[in-house]
């Protein structure tokens, strides 16, 4: 048996936008839409799919795809001394070793027969997103029956796919077998074990291409409502709350035009996702090894963002007006305050980007596969499900009347809220520190008190005198704080230096195809400095007593990757797990096998859970004697 590895393309179509409508008609709208669409799509899912990848590997635009029993002609033959299963499979076609099982029937109850399969070919499958064995052009299945067998009925499962990008649903066939008289007759009951889009009748007289589009058009949304929820829950993570905090003394001070401002913010949030998304569609099509977060990896734009957080804080602390007009705050004009609203929905993009809530890597990792008209779509349900609950709240009057009132509270409160700023910032430098080492962080350090002192030389409406000496002067400052970034570029290629632990190594390929020969579990951790997500798990769970002594008493290896600079290895582990960013976590169980993807927030119960059913029966006797 031949076989060259095809990997399956999935291509799925754009969803078009709606026609501009008022904003109240449209935020109801989408928001019902968004709504509905995750309970629609889950439950018209035909129940044999609940356990499949729900991005499905679709059609890439061909209408000839084979009606599935042309596809997979299955034969049962009979002679006096053996029987078998003949599976003739059509060229670009395949079949999974680990879909097939064949049962006798008796009745009600069915009896397993054992398979002695010759080997496969192992490819990269897309579908069930996972290393798996295939079987291409001709494969026999020998059938040990019960000796003495005279008549029976067979049933045979299986599954297979197109490498054009198709796969099929489950499929069973039953055979009346008469091994008196050397014959296998189709029984009744044949057909797809799945009844959705996609499905054949056993005859073959419907090609499985001619109801593909419901299916591919339902994966496409699917993965938006996915991005929606994850996007909600963004507002949850630490590394947004600071801008948020910032966000809500604008919709105190902004009257009657609350609304306004909720769309002027998502506009913000949403035009910024989609600006990071083509971004990094652009340098991955131009061969550029990058995801989600990406931006991060580079040290200038840590140390930029590092001088604007700080500046901001200085702002809020009142030292100058600066950060305040770029936030929203104190803007008279009306026009200012809804820039001010969108420029907070871009700046809360930026710091939510090196964060990754549940339900995000799925479909983040599905969007940077497709074509950019469909990833652009799912980034923007992102966007726009990370903006959804301030928007809702300023059409909720009753909520907002609950609001304080202006009054000199504020100021405090301002000032207040510039210490947040002030902790982002000392994060982002320890950051840098990963990345350029302490040479580079003194040099950030040393351009933010250019910054400070060019803020506190910038002119104030009161200002007299010789004006255009101060701002020359803060100008050739800022110039100063400038002129650090491009200096930061030069250590960024150096090798970020990973957390030392007790059990941790640093993750390579060979380490792991080391471990993995010698039959031993593995635990996989892809982490970098800047994921807040990764860090909060490393601090709560993965540095425990409870976790670091079950992975000493179970003998697990332990493999740590650090992407906090880009590294093409790591990123090729993500791509082959379908994730677009970290975290990523993995747990290779004992004497082989394909390993569990665990979630991104890690709970101790739930790891320990896993690792204790990854390991042998034995390990687990041996580790609970120590």
């Amino acid at each position: 048996m031949t076989a060259n590895t095809s990997g399956m393309r999935e291509i799925y179509p754009h969803n078009p936008s709606n026609r501009q409508r008022s904003p109240l008609s449209q935020l109801g709208a989408t928001i019902a839409l968004l709504a509905a669409l995750l309970c629609s799509v889950l439950l018209s899912a035909p129940a044999s799919a609940q356990q499949q990848n729900p991005f499905a590997a679709l059609s890439s635009g061909q209408d000839d795809f084979l009606p599935v029993d042309e596809a997979y002609q299955l034969d049962v033959l009979i002679n006096d001394t053996d029987t078998a299963a003949l599976f003739q499979i059509a060229p670009e076609y395949y079949l999974y070793r680990d879909k097939l099982s064949v049962y006798l029937l008796n009745g009600e109850d069915k009896t397993e027969l054992p398979l002695t399969l010759e080997s496969g070919e192992v490819i990269w499958d897309d579908y069930f997103e996972k290393e798996t064995e295939v079987y291409r052009w001709q494969l026999e299945v020998p059938l040990a029956l019960p000796a003495e067998t005279s008549k029976a009925r067979l049933q045979v499962n299986y599954q297979g796919c197109a490498d054009a990008g198709l796969c099929y649903p489950p499929q069973t066939r039953n055979f009346d077998l008469d091994l008196v008289q050397k014959t296998a007759t189709p029984a009744e009951g044949n057909g797809g074990l799945g009844s959705g889009p996609g499905g054949a009748p056993s005859g073959g007289s419907a090609p499985l291409a001619g109801s593909s589009s419901s299916t591919l058009f339902s994966s496409l949304l699917l993965a938006m409502a996915l991005a929606f929820g994850g996007g909600m829950l963004l507002n949850l993570m630490p590394c947004v709350f600071p801008v948020l905090s910032i966000k809500a003394l604008t919709i105190t001070n902004s009257g009657d035009r609350q609304q306004l401002h909720g769309w002027a913010y998502t506009a913000g949030v949403v035009a910024t996702f989609l600006l990071i998304a083509a971004l990094m569609l652009a340098l991955r099509t131009a061969g550029e090894a990058v995801g989600w977060g990406f931006q991060l990896q580079s040290p200038v734009v840590v140390a930029a963002l590092a001088y604007l957080f700080f500046a901001m804080g200085l702002s809020l602390s009142g030292l100058t007006e600066f950060g305040g007009r770029l936030m929203g705050l104190g803007a008279n004009s009306e026009s200012k305050g809804l820039s001010g609203s969108f420029s907070t929905g871009a700046l809360a993009t930026v710091v939510a980007s090196p964060c990754t809530a549940p339900m995000m890597g799925s479909a983040l990792g599905f969007a940077v596969t497709q074509p950019a008209p469909v990833a652009l779509a799912v980034f923007a349900a992102l966007g726009f499900g990370m903006a959804a609950p301030f928007l809702l709240l300023t059409y909720i009057p009753a909520l907002a009347q609950r609001l304080p009132r202006p009054g000199p509270w504020m100021e405090t409160l301002k000032q207040l809220l510039a210490f947040p700023m002030y902790l982002t910032a000392v994060w982002l430098l320890w950051v840098l520190g990963r990345q350029s080492g302490s040479d580079g962080v003194a040099l950030v350090l040393a351009g933010a008190v250019a910054i400070a002192f060019a803020l506190w030389l910038w002119p104030r409406p009161a200002t007299t005198g010789k004006t255009w000496l101060r701002t020359s002067t803060a100008v050739i400052a800022v110039a100063g704080a400038i002129w650090v970034l491009p200096n930061l570029a030069s250590n960024a290629g150096q090798p970020s230096q990973a957390n030392k632990s007790d059990y941790w190594q640093t993750y390579s390929p060979e380490a792991l195809a080391a471990a993995r020969s010698e039959g031993r579990p593995v635990l996989i951790n892809m982490t970098a400095a800047w994921c807040i997500t990764c860090l909060a798990n490393e601090k709560v769970v993965l540095s425990s007593d409870r976790i670091t002594a079950a992975v000493e008493d179970l003998g697990i290896t332990a493999l740590k990757g650090d992407w906090t600079n880009q590294d093409p290895q790591i990123t090729e582990l993500l791509a082959r797990y379908g994730r677009s960013s970290v975290p990523l976590y993995l747990l290779f169980p004992e004497g082989g096998g394909e390993p569990q993807i665990l979630p991104q927030i890690l709970t101790r119960d739930g790891l320990l859970t896993a690792m204790h059913g990854a390991v042998s029966e034995e390990r687990l006797a041996e580790s609970a004697t120590r």
